[in-house]
């Protein structure tokens, strides 16, 4: 059912990048938007994890650079009955932990320098926990690629917009667009395409949680972790990229009611009162 649920999704946000091309290009803009989304597809699945690791700088280590968090990582691994994932530390002050990887065979976590600073080991345990879930749950790829195409999606509205400045919404013989078309379409398409990225982004986050309390054994110790981050994270800043923030554990970026709005993560506090109602069964 979860692979019939993902692939509902992907398609969706194919289909969307498709009737973008089509609206601002008629036929041949619905020819070239239905390669750029194979495109997207195939180089996001092959190399979506270096791209992200090297984004943010990750540094891979061995257990000879930090025996402790090394042998965490593999311990909870072995619970999960996962594959061992290569281990990165993010040299950044605001504690965030993220993983990525196109399977379990592939796997990757990274954690920031800041995130083991603040947090104790039973805490740290069920962060890293959290995201070999999500690892597990092969739900990884799936918000990558939704992350791209959305992102895609919203680069095109952006080219719709200048089109449409230089005179590039007329209509023409091979089916563009109306100028009316493309203002909907320029307004419509990045909210579309952020809403589903968001519904599939809540969903494998309540997943994880409980997979993750699952695999460390108790539930309170990512509740606990949870509590620090999210304060932690508003005090400080961190130099995310939007189109990546649903990858990490709690949100990156800091702002106001529109961005909690538009957030891919769910809110700390229904995160936290699910993993203690685990607690109580």
């Amino acid at each position: 059912m979860n692979t019939l649920k993902t692939m509902v999704l992907m398609v969706t946000l194919s289909v969307m990048l498709v009737g973008v091309g089509a609206i601002l290009g008629g036929k041949s803009g619905m020819t070239i938007a239905l390669i750029f989304a194979f495109g997207i597809n195939f180089i996001t699945y092959w190399f979506s994890d270096k791209i992200v690791l090297k984004m943010y700088r990750a540094r891979q280590i061995s257990e000879a650079d930090a025996p402790d968090f090394y042998s965490m990582v593999r311990r909870l691994a072995q619970k999960a009955e996962l594959p061992m994932p290569k281990v990165y530390i993010i040299d950044q002050d605001q504690p965030n932990a993220f993983a990525t990887g196109r399977n379990p065979e592939h796997g990757a976590v990274a954690a920031t320098t800041g995130i083991m600073r603040i947090l104790s080991r039973e805490e740290l345990e069920g962060v890293m926990a959290h995201e070999l879930a999500h690892i597990k749950n092969r739900d990884i790829l799936v918000s990558t690629i939704a992350a791209a195409i959305a992102g895609a999606i919203s680069y095109l509205a952006q080219m719709a917009q200048w089109a449409m400045i230089f005179g590039g919404g007329r209509s023409d013989e091979e089916g563009g667009g109306s100028p009316i078309a493309a203002i909907v379409m320029m307004i419509v398409g990045p909210i579309a395409a952020m809403l589903v990225q968001m519904a599939i982004s809540r969903a494998r986050e309540y997943g994880a949680d409980e997979g993750g309390a699952k695999i460390a054994g108790n539930p309170m110790y990512l509740a606990n972790a949870l509590q620090k981050l999210d304060m932690a994270s508003r005090q400080i800043p961190m130099n995310a990229n939007p189109a990546t923030s649903h990858m990490f554990i709690v949100n990156p970026l800091s702002g106001g009611s529109l961005l909690k709005l538009f957030s891919t993560h769910p809110p700390i506090e229904d995160r936290i009162a699910r993993l203690k109602a685990m607690r109580m069964r």
